[in-house]
């Protein structure tokens, strides 16, 4: 049986710039990098240490290189926040596209994109 999710793997055209945007504008923190030596380079991020789950990194050229066949288009993520609207304010005065804050059943929601154009989404949550 599965106990959590463990990680997310994210395909990037730049991964340096990648690490850069989620640490320097999402507050993000490496926790190991890794490099085969033979191109295949990989970079863990999570909100936090001791997140359960995580993002890798990987480049998406050398992955498509590697497997053909293999999806790599962008997962839809939804990120939890406490301080939902500061969140929002806060990213928007980091000039990251920010979307409207819509109200769904589930509670407030709104997406931002990452420095390639890859959109995710928040919602607010007020117990985590």
């Amino acid at each position: 049986m599965f106990s959590k999710v463990g990680q997310i793997m994210l395909y990037v055209h730049n991964q340096d710039e990648a690490v850069k945007f989620w640490k320097e504008k999402l507050g993000f923190v490496v926790i190991s990098e890794e490099n085969s030596g033979q191109g295949f380079r990989w970079i863990e991020i999570a909100p936090r240490k001791g997140a359960e789950t995580s993002i890798i990194l990987h480049d998406k050229e050398f992955v498509a290189k590697m497997s053909p066949g293999l999806n790599l288009d962008t997962p839809s993520l939804m990120f939890f926040t406490e301080n939902f609207d500061q969140l929002h304010q806060d990213l928007a005065n980091k000039n990251i596209t920010v979307g409207e804050i819509m109200n769904m059943p589930t509670g407030r929601v709104f997406n931002f994109a990452d420095n390639e154009e890859n959109y995710f989404a928040v919602m607010e949550r007020n117990s985590l």
